[in-house]
């Protein structure tokens, strides 16, 4: 789940002292202009995004769109889908896949490949698709402790065509609550000892 927010350190204290939720440095993205923070959730992540290079971030669809989105309200700019087999998918969309890579707080250097950023950018109840590197450690795993103790994404509330996303995504189990009309994310359900927390 992707927030795009103005400044990573003044939205990870927010985070955690609205809602108990640590997060962890992340890194620059290079060639996106775009640098994050990471909320690990086990299987999945909160990332916090914002532009570090307006230059840069204004020539890279993932950059272009962070740098156009209202980083005021903490809300949910966006989702990705992992997958192990993101060639398939790709040609079954007819998405061009990208390769991305940043380094790590502590030093290592995380590789992925993505497909369908500006259709998510375009149509936000559509997830962008992603593929971690076969010697990357997923995001989500990072060690942190969240003072509301263990926290998991319970639910992702879209609007849009359920029909076109259950093509989009193929079968899938994800937490996914959809109603139709003009295609938006409407809010991520975190669930937490301390109870519900919804972005």
């Amino acid at each position: 789940m992707v927030l795009a927010v103005s400044d990573l350190a003044a939205a990870g204290e927010e985070l955690e002292a609205r809602h108990g939720l640590a997060s962890i440095e992340g890194g620059r993205h290079p060639g996106w202009g775009t640098a994050n923070r990471i909320v690990p959730l086990g299987e999945t992540y909160l990332e916090l995004v914002a532009v570090a290079d307006e230059r840069e971030a204004g020539r890279n669809p993932f950059g272009s769109w962070v740098a156009a989105a209202d980083t005021e309200s903490m809300r949910p700019l966006g989702w990705a889908v992992r997958t192990t087999r993101l060639d398939e998918v790709a040609r079954r969309l007819g998405l061009a896949v990208t390769e991305g890579s940043r380094i790590a707080g502590d030093g290592v250097v995380l590789r992925w490949r993505i497909a369908g950023i500006e259709h998510a950018a375009a149509e936000p109840s559509l997830p962008f698709l992603i593929e971690w590197g076969s010697e990357t450690p997923l995001p989500g795993d990072a060690a942190v402790h969240h003072p509301a103790g263990a926290v998991r994404i319970a639910a992702v509330r879209l609007q849009g065509d359920p029909d076109r996303l259950a093509a989009w995504l193929g079968p899938n189990d994800l937490p996914l609550e959809v109603r139709p009309g003009k295609a938006k994310l409407e809010s991520v359900v975190l669930a937490s000892d301390r109870g519900a927390i919804v972005l």
